[in-house]
């Protein structure tokens, strides 16, 4: 028999030092490379629904992932609140909060536990948040390369790095915001958990990295003790009468009869419901598919899929994840002309934003009726930037040498070895503006605000969260589940009404051809990568740049220390 099936209690288990799958690849190997990752989505439903599973008695969780985005830990802090609110014990251990690394954003999701727990052999690097940006036209210049970038405004900071060798007033200025709204929300959580005063904690940071011994006498660490100790002291105190099973909390499901269960899926699929359309990753034209960057939100895809919710009569509302730094600029106008057409059509479409939803990522956000963030995704970055880099000084170097015949005055426009001519410069800055009108004006229209007010907050910068909903471009605070419940209720739909894919596709399914472009075999993922710059990719990324194309938000990606 299955522990999860026992009668024994249940003392459910966090993995949370290697990164958690939120969206399932569909493609075998990626299913594959990821079977033994723990999911981010089951996660947050069974610490907000196992509080009330009389067989669970408390939850225990591995701390230390350095790579977790501050946003990703604001949601599963949240998850972990709500669980405790049913009074079970929650508790947090690692062996060390960063061994020689930053660790601020893992010791503020373990300070969320009820108890933290230290090895006696670690430390707690709560440090602060500090970002660090590459300048590369240093190397350009040596290399012969001359960038010949525009960029639309002077926050759009992504340039930068290939035309200068350190920041601007603007950059610095933009950047050193992200810092300040990040540590503002770490300092006031942790003060908040521990039962601190935000400048104590303050100035418990400024004298860290903190021994065990030290982060103890501080507050920061609740008992020092190995993992025996720990699971000792979890297991006495969840449950007196002893003989507690361990369970991985991705693993957990309500205790429900088969029979039940499938008589449930059954109503749940033909009841009105909430439909998830997934935009994560890169928005590239075509297909969603996976690429060595990374998932790719594919047009093609997102957009079937947010049809497909538009003519299900069964789908009352629209839940449209997103978690993408931009791309091409066409892909993220086509997502946005599909959710302006659902919401035309009476379909409430409330978006739910990751870890970043900047620049074309905010681009497909904007006409939604309703935006939700975490105080720390990373957002924004109305701006864009285009140019190319001209390699011919290098090449001269190594002894290559072009020649070419042309017919069109700019058929050589793009070629990296010659620079642009005056006329291509007029045509690049012509689509710049006119890439930068387009997304202003789309945001006053959605945002109810002027152009002028749209300006002053856009300009390429990139905003946290909180910022963001202080200056108008975000509308609630909060997770996927916060998201969900106002879907539902926009839609008039009660507590309880599922949340669905808009489209579902079996792998059988998928062998056979498309009947039409409706069919959502047509769209259906594929694992081919392309780019948003076309056959400038290759440059594109050797130079630094995201092989998104110009509608990217700038390097910053998440905020982690």
């Amino acid at each position: 028999m299955l522990p999860h099936r026992s009668q024994s209690p249940l003392l459910l288990e966090l993995d949370l030092t290697q990164p958690l799958i939120e969206v399932e690849p569909e493609d075998p190997m990626a299913k594959l490379r990821s079977r033994h990752r723990p999911r981010l989505r089951a996660i947050l439903r069974t610490l907000y629904e196992a509080g009330s599973d009389p067989r669970v008695v408390g939850v225990i969780a591995k701390v230390g992932n350095p790579a977790m985005s501050l946003a990703q830990a604001q949601e599963i802090r949240d998850a972990v609140r709500a669980f405790a609110a049913s009074g079970k014990p929650t508790f947090a251990w690692a062996e060390t909060y960063g061994e020689n690394t930053p660790a601020s954003v893992a010791y503020y999701l373990a300070s969320s536990f009820g108890e933290v727990w230290l090895q006696p052999s670690g430390e707690v690097n709560l440090i602060g948040v500090a970002i660090e940006t590459r300048f590369l036209r240093g190397l350009l210049d040596k290399l012969g390369v001359v960038p010949e970038l525009g960029q639309r405004h002077e926050y759009k900071n992504a340039a930068d790095r290939i035309l200068r060798t350190e920041m601007t007033d603007a950059h610095r200025e933009a950047y050193d915001r992200l810092a300040a709204s990040a540590w503002e929300q770490i300092v006031a959580g942790v003060a908040e958990s521990r039962g601190l005063t935000t400048d104590d904690v303050q100035a418990i940071a400024d004298r860290a990295p903190l021994s065990s011994s030290d982060a103890l006498a501080v507050g920061l660490v609740d008992h020092l003790g190995y993992r025996d100790e720990v699971y000792a002291a979890a297991r006495r105190t969840a449950s007196a009468g002893g003989g507690v099973s361990l369970l991985f909390a991705d693993k957990w499901s309500k205790p429900e009869k088969p029979v039940a269960k499938v008589v449930r899926q059954v109503r749940q699929r033909k009841s009105p419901a909430v439909a998830l359309v997934e935009g994560h990753g890169g928005i590239v034209m075509g297909r969603t598919r996976r690429s060595p960057q990374g998932p790719m939100a594919g047009s093609d895809t997102v957009a079937a899929h947010l049809r497909a919710a538009v003519r299900d009569d069964n789908v009352k509302a629209i839940l449209f994840r997103v978690d993408s730094p931009g791309g091409s600029y066409v892909a993220s106008d086509t997502i946005w002309r599909e959710v302006v057409c659902a919401r035309e059509a009476g379909k409430p479409v409330v978006v739910s934003m990751g870890a970043v939803a900047g620049s074309g990522g905010y681009f497909v956000a904007c006409p939604a009726d309703v935006i939700v963030a975490q105080p720390g995704t990373l957002t924004g970055s109305i701006g864009v930037f285009g140019g190319k880099a001209v390699i011919s000084g290098l090449t001269d170097k190594v002894g290559l040498s072009y020649d070419s015949v042309q017919r069109g005055e700019h058929a050589l426009m793009y070629s990296t070895h010659r620079p642009f001519g005056d006329t291509e410069i007029e045509r690049l800055n012509a689509f710049l503006d006119a890439v930068y009108e387009d997304f202003v004006t789309k945001v006053g229209q959605a945002r109810g605000m002027t152009r002028d007010a749209v300006h002053e907050v856009a300009r390429g910068r990139v905003w946290t969260g909180a910022d963001a909903r202080e200056n108008g471009l975000v509308d609630e605070l909060g997770g996927l589940r916060e998201a969900v419940r106002i879907a539902r209720e926009r839609a008039g739909l009660g507590a309880d009404a599922p949340l669905r894919p808009a489209v579902s596709v079996p792998p059988l399914a998928r062998l056979k051809p498309a009947r039409s472009s409706d069919d959502p075999r047509a769209a259906a993922a594929m694992s081919v990568a392309m780019s948003g710059w076309g056959d400038l990719a290759d440059l594109a990324v050797s130079l630094g740049f995201s092989a998104l194309g110009p509608l990217v938000m700038d390097g910053v990606r998440a905020i982690r220390s």
